[in-house]
């Protein structure tokens, strides 16, 4: 993809950068690599290639569901302002 120092003088002002005419020229550099790399990258076939959400096949080790806290629901809503057949009342916030 070709890539003027026009195209990246109006990418600088939407951005809001200040940038001379060597920042647009380096700038103008680095983004038509990155085209290419991106341009590269398309252009290699990937039929029949299941899409993987990790480089590697890992799977992550899980613990066993086992409760480990006391139910402390008493404690804490003898502590509450106000409470009312189990469930915690609040002031309205919204009209």
């Amino acid at each position: 993809m070709f890539l003027a120092n026009a195209d990246v003088r109006k990418v600088a002002r939407l951005a809001r950068l200040a940038m001379d005419e060597t920042e647009i020229e380096a700038a103008r550099t680095q983004l038509s690599g990155i085209f290419a790399l991106i341009a590269e990258m398309q252009a290699v076939d990937t039929q029949g290639i299941a899409p993987m959400s990790h480089a590697q096949d890992v799977a992550q080790r899980l613990r066993e569901d086992i409760v480990t806290e006391a139910n402390q629901r008493e404690l804490f809503q003898s502590i509450a302002p106000q409470v009312e057949a189990g469930l915690y009342l609040v002031p309205q916030v919204i009209e």
